[in-house]
């Protein structure tokens, strides 16, 4: 498609949105959306015709771009045939998408709970871990997102927590592994790998392991930073859970469906959750969708006793008819392989190379299509460009690099002092180095804050 340029559209667009939209995470007379007039494969525009590379795969979830043809056309299809239709029956689409996801997953993860994105899908896992254990308390990391519903906000790291913490959700925090800030004063992976397990194997033995239901972690965290865990971690947790009777939850909401240039980040650490929960990639966001993928022990524990929840659209026949067309997609093109093939060649190099020539970079780190850039005001010491949870006065370094992303046309994802590259699994060679030389610009706007 070729950006029209209409700005009297895009100004009635905006102004109904100042005037009914109330938006998320944000204070409603402080934030000046933008009016976007169309989308197509890893770009998208506004109604002054101006077009963005967009970086940030919408939130993570266009994993193959915007209006793939097969995919709108399997949703058009399945529109004209069902619409809707209530969870409780056998539906073709559903039961198509159950078994795509089911052949996907690590292990014997073969039945598939529908949600409606991701933050239900925590919420439901963690009611099945507390009614498989009979045990109330729930571990997570900081440096973590879970979803902004009651239970899965209350279970997630990063400040986003703070306005809605009971302090009585059964959620106890830890520190998880994440060497370039380690809270474990280790110098190399393997020291913050033994240690971060012996503080998780401290916290579950204070807190009672006959007390904990369930550990959740993302299995590379997403918003919070993208820090792949260290080799051998994940395993010692999967240990850990084994030796207590604990449930191994790990949330690929962000993580699945090719991101990490695997179908899910546990196959890249050779490790089965007991639990996991995915969303967003599964069907590139088209239509909302999320899930828990359950293993044989804890469906067994519902054979004969009913499962208390669902959801009147789990399952919705557009949204399991999305998938099944972007997971076909995804075999067919080679969109995981690609992810894997270029962020092995182009991104992680390139990004390696901004780092070598910007001060303002603290480190880089990543897989697939999945990476994150530290920024910094002082390598040595590794403060942040900007302090946690900056906002205002305090967070203008972030704000500059970003409005600077944005001049040279990529829009990017930032969050706290981090720039996450994030691109559709199937952006082309081409269209990563155009990206690549956006950021080395805006990077440069950075650099003026460095001491």
């Amino acid at each position: 498609m070729t950006p029209q340029p209409n700005p009297e559209a895009g100004a009635a667009v905006k102004a109904a949105d100042r005037a009914h939209v109330f938006h998320s995470w944000s204070a409603q007379e402080l934030i000046d959306p933008l009016a976007v007039a169309g989308a197509e494969g890893s770009y998208f525009w506004d109604y002054d015709g101006r077009r963005y590379l967009d970086f940030t795969s919408g939130l993570v979830y266009t994993n193959i771009g915007y209006q793939h043809p097969k995919v709108v056309a399997a949703i058009q299809e399945q529109a004209a045939r069902m619409t809707t239709f209530a969870p409780a029956f056998a539906v073709e689409a559903r039961s198509e998408a159950a078994r795509l996801i089911a052949e996907r997953t690590p292990g014997d993860l073969d039945k598939i709970f529908f949600t409606n994105g991701g933050a239900d899908a925590v919420e439901h896992a963690l009611r099945m871990a507390r009614l498989h254990t009979g045990r109330p308390k729930v571990l997570s990391a900081y440096r973590s997102y879970h979803g902004g519903t009651q239970q899965a906000v209350n279970v997630t790291g990063d400040p986003r927590r703070w306005a809605s913490d009971s302090g009585t959700a059964g959620v106890v925090h830890f520190w998880a592994p994440f060497l370039y800030r380690s809270r474990f004063y280790a110098e190399t992976e393997e020291q913050e790998c033994a240690r971060a397990l012996e503080h998780l194997e401290t916290t579950i033995a204070f807190e009672g392991p006959s007390t904990i239901a369930a550990i959740i972690l993302e299995t590379i965290p997403g918003t919070a930073g993208i820090m792949p865990p260290p080799p051998g971690y994940l395993a010692g947790v999967r240990e850990l859970c084994d030796k207590h009777g604990i449930v191994l939850v790990l949330d690929e909401v962000m993580a699945g469906f090719g991101r990490t240039g695997t179908w899910f980040a546990a196959d890249l650490y050779d490790v089965v959750p007991d639990l996991m929960t995915f969303a967003k990639g599964v069907n590139s966001g088209y239509v909302p969708l999320g899930g828990v993928a359950i293993s044989p022990e804890i469906a067994a524990t519902f054979a004969t006793r009913a499962y208390p929840g669902g959801l009147t659209y789990s399952g919705h026949p557009l949204a399991c008819a999305a998938a099944v067309a972007t997971i076909n997609v995804m075999e067919e093109e080679g969109v995981v392989r690609n992810a894997a093939s270029l962020g092995a060649s182009v991104v992680g190099p390139g990004l390696r190379e901004l780092a070598e020539r910007h001060p303002s970079v603290g480190e880089v780190r990543g897989t697939g299509m999945f990476w994150a850039v530290e920024l910094v005001r002082d390598r040595e010491t590794r403060e942040a460009l900007v302090p946690y949870n900056a906002s205002g006065e305090a967070n203008a370094p972030m704000a500059a690099f970003a409005a600077a992303a944005k001049k040279a046309g990529l829009w990017p994802f930032v969050n706290m002092n981090r720039t996450h590259v994030v691109p559709p699994l199937n952006t082309g060679e081409a269209e990563l180095k155009e990206g690549l030389a956006a950021l080395d610009a805006a990077l440069s706007v950075a650099d003026e804050y460095v001491r």
